[in-house]
């Protein structure tokens, strides 16, 4: 081989180690960014932010000043309801965040005087203040939270047929739910409700001193 060429070989060779290692140096930064990346994930990672959302925390602080309920009851019901999904829909026909019948929407916006199209509940501060409202006038009704839970999930006028059963009922109060569905479900809502009262006790929610 030439001088010429050996020359020629030796800077190709340069070259690649060269390429070589700036590939090398390029994959070496990705991977500690990566690493880096993970170790922050790890460090920041807050399970309860996963399993307890607190998604619009600032509409639900709002209504549950104005109607006098608990906070976490309302991320409660949302979270039972919905998983927090504002375009969720029921087989039955309920929509949204805090899952309001049509027809439920209807009757409460007799008091407000708003308008009742039902594509308003895929709003996610509407229906929080109509599902908290609801909540309030149930509340009022029943003065005892698993009524009302029992009467969310099953309607109003089943519950007060139960609670004129003495199958069902006794002293004004429900001692069984006939409904596998909504016994679950009251279940479901008293157990986050003690978690994201537990959980998040640093945010001082009010209890509004009245057992509810």
């Amino acid at each position: 081989m030439s001088s010429k060429n050996k020359l020629s070989s030796r800077r190709k060779n340069k070259n690649n180690h060269t390429g070589i290692r700036t590939i090398l140096a390029i994959l070496a930064v990705a991977v500690t960014g990566a690493a880096a990346v993970i170790v922050y994930i790890v460090i920041s990672y807050k399970p309860e932010e996963i399993m307890l959302p607190l998604m619009y925390e600032e509409n639900i602080n709002k209504y549950s000043e104005e109607y006098s309920i608990p906070a976490y009851t309302i991320y409660s019901v949302i979270k039972c309801e919905s998983s927090f999904n504002p375009d969720a829909v029921s087989r039955a026909g309920a929509i949204g965040l805090m899952q309001i019948m049509p027809s439920t929407f209807e009757w409460l916006c007799e008091f407000t005087g708003e308008d009742c199209d039902p594509q308003k509940l895929y709003d996610p501060d509407t229906n929080i203040k109509y599902g908290t409202m609801f909540l309030s006038r149930l509340y009022a009704q029943f003065g005892s939270w698993d009524i009302v839970h029992a009467a969310y999930n099953a309607g109003q006028g089943r519950v007060l047929s139960w609670l004129s059963d003495d199958r069902y009922s006794k002293d004004g109060k429900l001692t069984d739910i006939p409904i596998k569905e909504t016994k679950a479900y009251l279940s479901r809502i008293n157990q986050y409700k003690e978690l994201y009262k537990s959980t998040y006790a640093s945010k001082g929610w009010n209890d509004y001193d009245d057992n509810r």
